[in-house]
């Protein structure tokens, strides 16, 4: 059985992926085979697409996506054929119309959950679940700093916290940028392009600085995450849009104030099919009861995931990008 799917051959830009017939393998014991109706575009795609993080070429991409079962591998109890399900999880291989996964990768979706959210929110709504629920549990009145504000998954990360009673400040690139982060729930943003972020902070928390700082972007964020940070406070650096951080002289982190850093991935806090499913229940249960909108910033042919990638790194774009078959 064949079926389209995105590929490449060589690491570098989106140009590298190509659109072709691969074969569909067998399904094995405890695993399913789904039919995608919507594929998510995520930042670790370009890591893995850009040879940021290491994988055996040639490779399929993706991690996120949701659609129906179409076939059940010996062993597996939880689902049955035709089940509406999703994962935020690999191994890669989403950027397909079809294709076999680990069973326990995948977990069944409410029906008032469309794909299309499903697919825009499963590895975006989890990064935030476990960032703000695991990593540093947030409490009401606190005060953070979040950088990209209004991404795929900024944009959820300022509905979550304004559901708990938390003051996010938001990080964003233009004017259009904060008032759609102050629309899902930032309390307050920051123009990084023409406003000095550390001062903002100060001035934003009458000097006290924040608790903790939750940084997606890397290398070009790093100090100014730092300088945020109150006296032993935590810094989370959980994704890489600008690269790696790299060279970090641990001495800083005494100077600063003898902060916490933590580098900390989704993999980590769902590795179980128990962890993974009461995390989905959390954040199902936040969309179904409106405190979460799941924003869909474009909707692309499974054909054009190139361009998809295009304008996710261009930063022009807000909101998730999902991939239809």
């Amino acid at each position: 059985m064949k079926t389209k799917a995105i590929r490449f051959y060589k690491t570098g830009g989106p140009e590298v992926l190509t659109y072709e017939d691969i074969d569909v393998p067998e399904v094995q014991a405890g695993e399913v085979l789904i039919r995608y109706h919507a594929i998510g575009v995520n930042f670790i795609d370009n890591y893995y697409r850009s040879g940021l993080y290491p994988t055996e070429l040639p490779s399929g991409l993706g991690f996120e996506g949701a659609g129906v079962v179409e076939a059940l591998g010996e062993g597996v109890i939880h689902l049955k054929k035709g089940d509406r399900v999703a994962h935020p999880k690999g191994p890669l291989g989403a950027y397909a119309q079809m294709r076999t996964i680990p069973a326990w990768h995948v977990v069944k979706i409410p029906d008032a959950i469309s794909f299309e959210e499903a697919a825009g929110m499963m590895l975006k709504g989890l990064t935030v679940q476990y960032l703000f629920r695991q990593t540093y549990e947030l409490k009401a009145g606190q005060t953070i700093l979040f950088h990209a504000a209004a991404g795929g998954v900024g944009l959820i990360a300022c509905q979550w916290a304004r559901h708990l009673g938390v003051k996010l400040i938001g990080t964003v690139s233009s004017k259009e940028k904060a008032e759609i982060a102050k629309a899902h729930g930032a309390w307050e943003t920051i123009n990084y392009t023409n406003e000095d972020v550390v001062k903002r902070v100060l001035e934003l928390t009458n000097g006290a600085k924040v608790p903790v700082v939750y940084d997606g972007v890397g290398k070009d964020t790093w100090e100014t995450s730092l300088d945020c940070l109150s006296s032993r406070g935590l810094m989370v650096s959980f994704g890489n849009a600008s690269g790696p951080v790299t060279g970090v002289n641990l001495g800083v982190l005494g100077n600063k104030g003898s902060l916490y850093v933590t580098r900390p991935m989704l993999w980590s806090h769902v590795d179980t099919p128990e962890k993974l499913q009461a995390s989905s229940n959390e954040l199902f249960d936040l969309v179904i009861k409106k405190e979460i909108k799941i924003d869909i910033g474009g909707i692309y042919p499974l054909a054009d995931a190139a361009l998809a990638h295009q304008d996710l790194q261009s930063r022009k774009t807000t909101g998730g990008l999902i991939l239809i078959p």
